[in-house]
Formats: structure tokens, sequence, C-alpha cells
């Protein structure tokens, strides 16, 4: 059976001071609440509309970490490979200096200040400086090529571009590029400032922490602006989904560069003063030893983390982890496929559970609730204050329950729009304040939504619709199968071919007839793939995002 441990009985942490009060941003008196959502006469039924999980908070993100170090500085917040750990004081004083560097390179408010980075405690502290000083921080990963480097760089107009040359052998690459110059900040190299970046003018100026670019697994990235406001909300949607406290230990590999890292991990984590086991990137050795011997509590990541890690236990042998104080696990970012789930379930003896976020809603719209194990792949009930419809992509019609269609949203999370592109913006946004994903989803009686695809990704087959995770989840129970990633091929009759590419497990062989034969019983003939392709592993972005581009390029190359 699987556990839902009592908070009482998790491993508690030894302090040096009490704990504290969970809400550590304080109100402002003056603020009043926003009008209330309304709906358009043509889009009535929604999900979500609960109440707020709290009082609202006038604060910017820097306000999170301010409360600890006046209630509780010496508390430990960071945990470092080489075994160091700083304290909310410690962090303080990293991000009070940057924060001095920042106005000495002269950056203003509305200013974005670029941050070339993995994990680590500099890029925390910048993240925390910008806000100090009204700039917006803008996280790219390390690991992007330079070309991709060098288009945010002038996509985001930044104003300098910030390296974390001593934490990642990437960033200081990059950073050697740009000709950069080291810190006053250790462990941080700088670019030029560029006098010729405009910085926004308000009221965006003053409401947007950061600029998160998309993750353009299937066209060209955007620039999301993310607002204080939203940042601290998913913060606290997230503490509360996983009645997270001071207690709680976090290994923290999700890049911060994106909002599951961002949002999920440091700002959830400073909201509740939980303490983050923070590494550059995913090791499934150093998390297994995390696991046995720094009390990790929490654990998260998209679905292709769970995938590498059941691979390595496979590799290594060993068929339950040893956690003695884990009590969450959460997979994001990505579609979960149940045989997947199942097996993280089996391997640990606790529910994997399950969310729908997008960098658009500042994180999580949806998310499965604690102590209720489902034994499906939904991704649970609407958040706080966010609203969620099915809509007909081709009418705009509001479907019934149960009925699959264009996931709208809208609420507290929802961006104020891309950044410097009106167009893109004008794109998705709909009458009475509705964003429209792209992404096809269900929502049950009971409130809880199904993912079942991106809108572009749908296949038509013999007049049919077929959705790739669909035809994915099927070929997964196959048990040679890793993992699978299904995309159209145009043909000449205007039909779509479909093509699946699959990810074996560690030994394992496979003839394509066996799995045609596998899938007979599963599948609709429509629906069955026409060609299967197997690679060594499937390309995947720095966000663990599988790129389905990168396959129907290949796919359409083999045709």
């Amino acid at each position: 059976m699987l556990r839902e441990p009592h908070l009482a009985s998790q491993t508690s942490v030894t302090t040096q001071t009490p704990l504290v009060p969970s809400d550590p941003v304080p109100p402002d008196p003056a603020l009043t609440d926003r009008p209330a959502l309304t709906d358009p006469p043509a889009l009535p039924a929604v999900s979500g509309g609960r109440p707020a999980c709290g009082t609202r908070w006038s604060g910017r993100i820097h306000h999170l970490l301010d409360h600890w170090v006046a209630h509780a500085p010496d508390r430990p917040f960071i945990h470092l490979p080489d075994g160091r750990i700083l304290t909310f004081a410690d962090l303080d004083a990293l991000t009070t200096q940057a924060e001095a560097e920042l106005r000495a390179r002269r950056v203003r408010p509305g200013d974005r200040v670029m941050v070339v980075a993995e994990n680590c405690p500099q890029h925390a502290a910048l993240i925390l400086a910008c806000s100090r000083v009204g700039a917006w921080s803008c996280g790219v990963n390390a690991r992007m090529a330079p070309g991709e480097v060098d288009t945010f760089v002038t996509r985001a107009d930044a104003r300098i571009v910030y390296f974390t040359a001593e934490a990642s052998d990437a960033a200081a690459a990059h950073a050697r590029r740009f000709g950069a110059t080291p810190s006053a900040v250790p462990g941080l190299a700088h670019g030029a400032v560029r006098e010729d970046a405009v910085p926004e003018d308000a009221p965006l100026r003053d409401q947007v922490a950061s600029l998160i670019f998309t993750s353009g697994t299937t066209g060209l990235p955007k620039g999301v602006m993310l607002t204080h406001d939203a940042l601290i909300h998913f913060a606290r949607v997230t503490r509360q989904a996983r009645a997270m406290d001071a207690n709680d230990r976090l290994y923290a590999f999700v890049p911060m560069t994106h909002i599951f890292g961002l949002g999920t991990v440091l700002l959830s984590a400073l909201l509740a003063g939980a303490q983050l086991v923070m590494r550059p990137q995913f090791d499934p050795d150093d998390l297994l030893h995390a696991l046995g011997h720094h009390g990790i509590s929490q654990l998260q990541g998209p679905p292709t983390l769970f995938s590498r890690l059941l691979t390595h236990l496979q590799a290594r042998g060993i068929h339950k982890p040893v956690a003695p104080a884990l009590r969450y696990l959460y997979t994001g970012a990505g579609p979960l496929d149940l045989s997947l789930k199942q097996r993280v379930e089996a391997a640990f003896g606790l529910a994997l559970h399950h969310g729908y976020g997008l960098s658009e809603y500042a994180g999580s719209v949806h998310v499965t609730r604690l102590g209720e194990h489902r034994p499906d792949t939904s991704a649970g009930y609407a958040v706080a204050e966010a609203e969620v419809c099915v809509v007909d992509p081709l009418t705009g019609r509001t479907l019934p329950a149960g009925e699959r269609g264009e996931l709208w949203l809208r609420g507290r999370g929802l961006m104020p729009g891309y950044f410097r592109d009106a167009a893109a913006t004008l794109a998705v946004m709909r009458e009475g304040g509705w964003y429209a994903s792209g992404d096809l989803g269900e929502i049950h009686a009971d409130g809880a939504l199904f993912v079942v695809g991106r809108l572009k990704e749908m296949i038509i087959r013999s007049g049919f619709n077929v959705y790739p995770a669909e035809v994915e989840n099927a070929i997964n129970t196959h048990p040679s199968i890793q993992r699978s990633a299904v995309v159209g091929t145009p043909e000449r009759d205007g039909n779509e071919a479909i093509v699946a590419f699959v990810e074996l497990r560690p030994g394992a062989q496979l003839e394509e007839s066996a799995l045609q034969h596998h899938l007979r019983d599963r599948l609709a003939p429509y629906k069955r793939p026409a060609r299967i392709v197997a690679l060594a592993e499937l390309p995947t972005n720095h966000n663990g995002k599988v790129l389905k581009r990168v396959l129907q390029e290949q796919a359409g190359a083999m045709a």
C-alpha cells in the first residue's frame, strides 16, 4: 500500500532558533483585493475558483529572505556539494554584495539582468538582488548553445550579463566567450554594461520580478514576464499543496532558470523556511546518497528525472532506495506516463504526485492533493485563484465535463504578456482575460484534470484525432520500453503517418513486430504507429522536456 506519512512522523531538522510562523511576507495594510474575475458569457463552465490560500501580500520576492534574516538568521538554508552550509544570514550577505554591484554598474529599475547559470547560491543571490534593485532577473541555462544564449541576450535587451563561472564549466565557457571579468561577488563573472539597453516603463517596471524564456520544444522561445505577486502566490500554492514547513529538506537540482526550479524549489523553500540540498545538475548517485544521509523529505523533478533514476536503480541492482525522511514525491513540467508512475511508486512506496503548470501562469494551475492518492495520471485539481475551462479550439464553445478540448486559463498567476512581443501576446489571449494554452485536456465531473497533449502535436489519421500521449502510454506498457515519444509526419494523401521513437530499458532488446503485436489489444488500428524507431536516448532540452520538434524533423527526413 502506498503511504502518505503524517507530518508528525517526518524527520525533524535540529535548529538553533525556533521555527517561525509560515506566512513570512508582511501584509501591506494599504493593499486592497483586486476585482473578482467575471466570466465571459460564452465561457460559463470552469474548474477552480476555490478561496485563496491566505492573505494577499504586497511584497517583492526578496522580502521572503528578509523575513528569515530578521527572525532566524542562523538557520541553515543551502547545503552545497562540498559540505558547506549557508545560513539565511550568509545568503543575505551574498545578496547584499550582489545588490551593491548592480547599483555600482548602474542597473536601474526595469532593466533586465541576464544570469547564465546552473544552480548555486550566487544565482539565488542575484535573483534576490535584482528584486531589491527593481531590476528583472533573466535566467538562462548555462548548458544552452552559444547561439541560443546570444539570442536571449538580444531579445531580453539585457543591461548586463552574469555567469556562475565557478559553479559550472558551461557557464565559465560562456563567460570566456563574452570576455567577462570577475565580479565583486565570489564565484561570479560579468560582461560589460550595455549602455543602449532600455529599461521598462511603469507599471510593468514595478510589477515584474523575472523574465523566463519558454522552452521552445516546438518553436521559437518567448520571454514570459513573471510578477512578484504571481511568484509569491506560486510559492504559497506549492507550500500548501505539500504541507511544506521549516522541517523539510528539498533536493534542489531543478534549474532555477526555469519556473519549476525558481518557484517550486527556491521561492517555496524561502517561504516555508525549508532547506535546500542544492546541486548544479542531476546526478543519480549523489541523489541516492542525499536521500540516505541528508534527510531529503521532498523530491521533485520532471518525468525524465524519475525515468533516469529508475534506469540507474536497475543498473545498480537497487530495488528500494534508502530514504528514511522522504515523504513527498512530485513530477511536473511534462506528461506523466502511467507505467512510469507505477514503477516510481513501487520503488519508493510513496504516491507520485503530479500537476499541470506552465511558465505563462507562473507555475502550477492544477495539482494532486496530499493524502489523496490517485491511481491514474490526473494532474489534480485547480489551485487557489486559478480557473481552467475546456474549449472547442475551432468554435470557442465551452465543453462539458469529460470532453476533450483546448485548456484556457486565467487567474492570479497569469503573465502580463510576452516581453515586447505584442503580436505573440495577442495570439494567445482571449476575451475575458483567458489565456489559450495550446494544451489539450479534459476535466472530469469531480474537477480532476487530465492533460492529453499539445494542440499542435495532435495527429490527424483517417479523419480521426490521435493524441500522442495516448499512443505513448500504450507503448510504455511494454516491459522493454523505458519511454517513448510519438510524432506525426504528413503524407501525400493529406493523412499523417504516426512515427514512434522509443528508448529501451538497460539491456533490453525489442523487435518492431513484437511491439506492434503488443499494441494490437491496446490501440485502434488508426492509432498504431506506422514506424517505430529505437534511439539510445530521446532528445531533451535542459529542463528535461522531450524535443518533439527534433524528432519530427528526424521523422520527416526518413519519409
